[in-house]
């Protein structure tokens, strides 16, 4: 049988959740005050963010975007249409490709504001 959690578990998580969304409502809005939308934004953290290194492939930017492959594929277009992201062709799998930041996404990172 399942366990019902209790008053204050649902206290808990409906704080946390809370926060969570006050949170990327405040990132959502930073993004869209520099001229980008909240998903150009996040594809931007998540290939300078990415674990030791300074790039990704579209299907590691899919996964932790939590988006379907092709969804993912042309919001790498349209961030390479702006002048965000490069491809290059991945040097050890000509297969598949890497997805660098361009010197132009640096810009956005200082143009928005941190939470502290």
């Amino acid at each position: 049988m399942e366990r019902v959690p209790s008053k204050q578990e649902y206290v808990q998580l409906a704080e946390f959740r809370y926060r969570l969304r006050k949170f990327m409502h405040f990132s959502e809005e930073a993004a869209r005050s520099v001229g980008i939308t909240p998903q150009q934004h996040q594809l931007l953290l998540a290939v300078a963010g990415f674990p030791e290194r300074d790039f990704a492939t579209p299907t590691e930017l899919a996964e932790r975007l939590q988006l379907r492959h092709h969804s993912c594929l042309g919001l790498i277009q349209r961030c390479e249409q702006l002048g965000l992201v490069e491809r290059e062709r991945n040097p050890t799998d000509k297969r598949s490709v890497l997805i660098h930041l361009t010197p132009a996404a640096s810009s956005y990172s200082t143009d928005l504001p941190h939470c502290t």
